[in-house]
């Protein structure tokens, strides 16, 4: 914060600069939008029709797998901190995931705030600084990889690509990550060894002992003696987080149930899911706002629904992963940070 201001103070000229060019990017964005709107009227026009009486029990269906798919995370979370011999109550662990998603999917660079959120909290359900950060990095590799087999699932049952060795590539990539970190928490001591050696190398060019911060690494390696991936274990973290896209899918197509009776194959519905959900990770936009609804309406398009009735349910679709579920992700951050004070101040009293 204090190198930007004050790499701004010195630089005058800049700062006159910035709101000319935030005009003309919001400018360009306006026009853009207008363009769309004139183009897409009548299809528009038609979606507002369907989004005026969506089929109640569809929606209310709709509504409860998108609180079971952030309940599967969860669960992966748990699990995690579980093979490290902690035990997080589930609705805790519940406020959370809703909490950290609400930061991510709605704040500039919520990965950042997010991630920070889930390190304290792990800290404070009493995970060592090493299992905090291992739980956070482990839950991001098995949901991206999660993501990575829900897509070729859905291509390989779409009769597309990638075929039967990529799928299986995909599942051995799994099993290795899996292996890998097990090995690692089970044997941190080679670890060690070859970080010492880089260590070594890095003190070298910047003039320092050899064993310089080795020790600190070492007292980190150590930590994660703790984490017992058991093969049990794995198993179930890898199956919530499989779970948590495949409900996240299911709450689109429930959408798409509550405003039309038109068919789409499950392999069309998650490749256009995937897509959208691909699409969201390229964008610096809160919430992929835009980015994503775009690659789900052209994505639910390509599966054979016409124009009107794939951006009503992707309306949907958003309003209860950008409504509900973040609002209500606001809500619980609220009562986290409460909880958080609380403790705090019942432990600086005893």
């Amino acid at each position: 914060m204090t190198m930007t201001l004050d790499s701004s103070l010195s630089r005058p000229e800049g700062r006159r600069g910035r709101p000319w060019l935030r005009r003309c990017l919001i400018a360009v964005a306006l026009g853009l939008l207008a363009v769309e709107l004139a183009l897409g009227r009548t299809a528009l026009t038609s979606a507002l029709t369907h989004l005026r009486a969506p089929h109640f029990g569809w929606l209310l269906a709709a509504l409860a797998a998108a609180v079971a798919a952030m309940g599967a995370y969860a669960r992966m979370q748990r699990r995690l901190l579980l093979s490290a011999g902690l035990y997080v109550p589930l609705r805790r662990e519940l406020a959370l995931t809703y909490a950290a998603h609400s930061l991510n999917e709605t704040l500039p660079g919520g990965a950042f705030f997010s991630t920070q959120l889930n390190y304290q909290q792990m800290r404070r359900f009493g995970a060592t600084p090493a299992v905090a950060s291992w739980c956070i990095a482990l839950s991001g590799i098995l949901s991206t990889a999660a993501l990575a087999v829900v897509t070729a699932v859905g291509a390989l049952a779409d009769h597309g690509t990638p075929a039967w060795p990529t799928l299986a590539g995909l599942t051995a990539a799994i099993l290795l990550i899996t292996i890998g970190v097990r090995r690692t928490t089970r044997h941190p001591e080679k670890l060690l060894s070859l970080v010492r050696t880089a260590l070594t190398r890095t003190n070298r060019l910047r003039r320092r002992p050899g064993d310089h911060g080795l020790e600190q690494i070492r007292a980190f390696l150590d930590q994660l003696r703790a984490a017992r991936l058991t093969p049990g274990h794995a198993t179930a973290a890898v199956t919530y987080a499989l779970l948590n896209w495949l409900l996240d899918a299911v709450c689109l197509w429930l959408c798409l149930r509550s405003v039309t009776d038109q068919a789409v194959t499950p392999a069309q519905l998650l490749l256009a899911f995937c897509a959208g959900m691909a699409a969201g990770t390229v964008t610096i936009v809160p919430g992929g706002l835009g980015i994503i609804d775009n690659a789900l309406v052209l994505g639910l398009i390509t599966g054979g629904l016409d124009t009107p009735t794939a951006i009503a349910a992707v309306v949907l679709y958003r309003l209860i992963n950008l409504g509900f579920v973040i609002g209500a992700g606001w809500i619980t951050l609220g009562l986290v940070l409460r909880r958080t004070r609380h403790e705090q101040r019942h432990g600086s009293a005893g």
